[in-house]
């Protein structure tokens, strides 16, 4: 299992790439692959579980005594992020619908698959993992705010807290739980530990199947919405040039180690589109423009997170 293991984690880039094509040719030659959203959740969900798998959870409540890590996540995402967004606001369409999903996607940090995307990077996983009730909390507080500072009053009303609650639930909460219940299993019966060797071989199948789904069902959202795509798309690749030596940046005004750093790097850059996404689909007369404003953000961050992966790791690796 381990010779398995270690050939699918040495070309795991290869094989996230081809899903991304395999996803792209598919939503291509495929009527319908739109509904497939309803299973981006539960893939998700199966994601987060193998990927938890990986991180000692035992240890995990010694993340939450990292006070001063915390305090660098929350400036990351909560004041270096926004002053950066409020930057590059000014080069977008100047409608306030468009305007509206830039903010909603790159205002909210992401609490899922960042995890993995970090735990691949070299990140301290276990970190962002602890620290995501904080920032579900704290973004469900912020947006509005964030909206209303940037586009009025009206805007601001559209944000419910509905989604960000299902999906901590059903993508940290009980995927977590599970992983847990595994390793307790594992360190008590042979039969355990070898189900949890055999789960060790999904993080990157499961990673690739996830690319697949989510760009095969993301795809048909743009629909006609080309010309806007095209003059969205150079905010989004500024954002994920720059959010992760902001992050990078912060960490090291706070005197972070580099596993720690490139967390912060990885949360910075990484945002909660498929979270997002359903406030988009529920707000009035939005569809198709915003969601393809939100999927254009997806698709981008996609694209950024497979240079992560590979570029993260260097960064701090001759201190460490």
């Amino acid at each position: 299992m381990a010779s398995v293991r270690e050939f699918l984690e040495t070309r795991q880039i290869a094989l996230y790439f081809l899903a991304v094509l395999l996803g792209g040719v598919t939503a291509f030659l495929v009527a319908g692959t739109a509904s497939w959203e309803a299973v981006i959740n539960p893939a998700l969900g199966m994601m987060l579980f193998v990927t938890f798998l990986q991180i000692p959870l035992a240890e995990l409540g010694q993340a939450f005594r990292k006070v001063r890590f915390l305090a660098a996540l929350l400036v990351t995402n909560f004041v270096a992020i926004p002053a950066m967004v409020a930057l590059l606001l000014p080069f977008a369409p100047a409608d306030d619908m468009i305007r509206l999903g830039i903010l909603m996607v790159l205002l909210c940090p992401c609490i899922d698959w960042v995890v993995t995307f970090a735990q691949m990077g070299r990140a301290d996983a276990a970190l962002l993992l602890a620290s995501t009730p904080v920032l579900l909390a704290v973004q469900i507080v912020l947006l509005p705010v964030w909206l209303r500072l940037f586009l009025g009053e009206g805007m601001s009303r559209l944000v419910q807290a509905g989604p960000f609650l299902h999906a901590f639930l059903w993508l940290i909460v009980i995927p977590l739980l599970l992983a847990w219940l595994v390793q307790f299993w594992a360190h008590r019966a042979s039969t355990g530990e070898r189900v949890a060797s055999a789960l060790g071989l999904l993080p990157v199948p499961v990673t690739a199947l996830v690319l697949y789904i989510v760009i095969a069902a993301m795809l048909p959202h743009l629909g006609h919405e080309t010309t806007i795509v095209l003059h969205v798309v150079p905010v989004y690749v500024a954002f994920a040039l720059l959010a992760p030596f902001l992050g990078w940046g912060v960490s090291k005004l706070f005197g972070l180690e580099a596993p720690s750093g490139r967390a912060l790097a990885f949360s910075g850059a990484t945002r909660n589109s498929l979270v997002v996404l359903p406030l988009a689909l529920a707000v009035p007369g939005a569809a198709p423009l915003l969601p393809a404003v939100i999927v254009t953000q997806t698709l981008v961050e996609l694209a950024a997170e497979l240079l992560f992966i590979r570029v993260m790791p260097r960064l701090g690796a001759r201190r460490a």
